[in-house]
């Protein structure tokens, strides 16, 4: 491989490059979920149907009004991590589509679900990173919905967090708006590179997060489910997911991380980035 240049992009690490012993610190896959169906109806009536056994589960769509997606069903391999009581983060990657991921948190104390599909886009496109995020709601069949759906959040703007993956790996991520995030490599083999990308932050519950961010130079992005409650030793499960070393095959590992938070910025209220909106 070539020597890395952090001028020259390309020779950044591919995402492949990465993965060896990049999870590390991930929490053991529980079954906690396994002998449950859990079905899901979002707002416009699209409804899927998940049947869990201890690493496989088996799902089925039925699109709803304006939902132009195809039925379909099948049976994928999961994972999944407890993040708190009653609080499942689920992952797996699609055999049917393997340009896509998804990703499921589901709260079976508060009836909700957020669920995200990682998508890899076919070709290039001008102004779009090359792997995208679609987010949606949705409720648990007979479970009474209570409390706030997951919903966009401005909690992180002004956060710089350290975050440790492994022995070998640890980054920062200072998040600077609705839009945008900033990483830098502090260990490990991007050691000194640094970024900034697309993110999308949801509110799961109080001081729990899914973060999502989409690289421009790597073609890969990662949904991240953490709990920040306690700042000196916040909890995080994700996933990257995107094309490998050839640009042709997808690539999709889960992870964990510790993180600490290091300082908070403060700005001058009418210079508030929480102001600007996702636009900016």
């Amino acid at each position: 491989m070539t020597t890395m240049n952090p001028a020259d992009t390309s020779t950044w690490l591919p995402l492949d490059g990465l993965a060896p012993g990049f999870d590390a610190n991930k929490e053991p896959h529980t079954t906690a979920l396994s002998g449950r169906e859990i079905n899901l109806t979002a707002p416009n009536g699209t409804r899927i149907a998940h049947v869990f056994g201890d690493d496989e589960v088996t799902w089925t769509y039925t699109p709803g009004e304006g939902d132009e997606t195809a039925p379909a069903s099948d049976t994928d391999a999961y994972e999944a991590i407890e993040v708190d009581d009653d609080l499942f983060y689920v992952q797996f990657h699609h055999r049917y589509l393997p340009n896509e991921a998804v990703s499921l948190v589901i709260d079976l104390a508060a009836g909700r679900v957020l669920a995200v599909i990682s998508e890899i886009l076919p070709a290039p496109e001008q102004g779009r990173t090359r792997v995208q995020h679609r987010f949606g709601t949705a409720t648990i069949d007979g479970i009474e919905a209570t409390g706030v759906e997951p919903h966009p959040t401005t909690a992180l703007i002004g956060r710089r967090v350290e975050w440790v993956y492994s022995p070998v790996h640890a980054y920062e991520h200072v998040y600077l708006s609705e839009r945008w995030y900033t990483w830098q490599c502090l260990a490990g083999p991007e050691r000194g590179l640094a970024d900034t990308d697309e993110n999308s932050v949801w509110e799961i519950r109080p001081g729990i997060y899914l973060f999502a961010w989409r690289e421009k130079v790597i073609p890969c992005a990662s949904i991240t489910v953490a709990d920040h409650r306690d700042i000196d030793k916040i909890r995080s499960h994700g996933v990257l997911f995107g094309l490998d070393e050839t640009g042709e095959i997808p690539t999709h590992f889960t992870f964990g991380a510790w993180g600490r938070l290091i300082s908070v910025t403060h700005h001058t209220p009418e210079l508030e980035p929480a102001s600007f909106g996702a636009g900016a």
